[in-house]
């Protein structure tokens, strides 16, 4: 196959390193980029930089902010003393558009991984530590449900046992709408585990 432009070729390498963009993909977006008006491409630009120079993370909960600390750690609304653990930033996304947790967060920046080299000291467990050390009544350990996930809770719920705070984790189970025949035998298990009283 011949290049027709080496620059189109280059952005779309860079495009395809982003999550969830295939080869094709990534082609598609560079060839739109390169039909948009200039305007629109250096509003997009702009944005980029933009981001680079103004997020940074959270001292204190670890999450993608401007402000430091952030807006979720210096609400005088949010229960302090209550610490939801979660893997990336947007989770902590996928929890508030709930409107359910009055809590705050740590975000651990990725899970315990040993066979692709990420341990302890490669996420923000230092950090969590640190807070813990405060006034906290309860934490809640609300990872993704899979092998890593697992490791990391039995990880996390060593190192906090010891401090006697109350620990939780997310309820897991049957996904509304779903119809049981069509799910696996993890997860209902999981659903009959974590049963409640109605």
């Amino acid at each position: 196959m011949i290049n027709t432009s080496e620059t189109l070729e280059k952005l779309a390498e860079e495009l395809s390193r982003l999550p969830s963009i295939g080869r094709k993909t990534a082609h598609r977006i560079a060839m739109y980029l390169a039909k948009s008006p200039a305007d629109e491409v250096i509003r997009l630009s702009d944005a980029l930089l933009e981001l680079k120079e103004k997020v940074k993370l959270c001292t204190v909960c670890c999450n993608i902010t401007e402000t430091d600390p952030c807006a979720i750690c210096s609400s005088e609304k949010r229960n302090k003393a209550l610490i939801c653990i979660v893997e990336e930033a947007s989770d902590v996304f996928a929890i508030e558009k709930t409107n359910e947790f009055k809590g705050v967060y740590h975000v651990l920046h990725g899970i315990i991984s040993p066979l692709d080299g990420i341990g302890p000291e490669d996420i923000k467990v230092k950090e969590l530590l640190t807070r813990l050390s405060g006034d906290v009544d309860e934490i809640i350990l609300a990872l993704n449900p899979n092998v890593e996930g697992e490791y990391t809770i039995t990880y996390l719920s060593k190192l906090i046992k010891p401090l006697n705070i109350k620990m939780s984790r997310i309820a897991r189970g049957i996904p509304v709408g779903t119809d049981l025949e069509f799910a696996d035998e993890i997860t209902l298990a999981k659903a009959m585990e974590g049963r409640t009283l109605i």
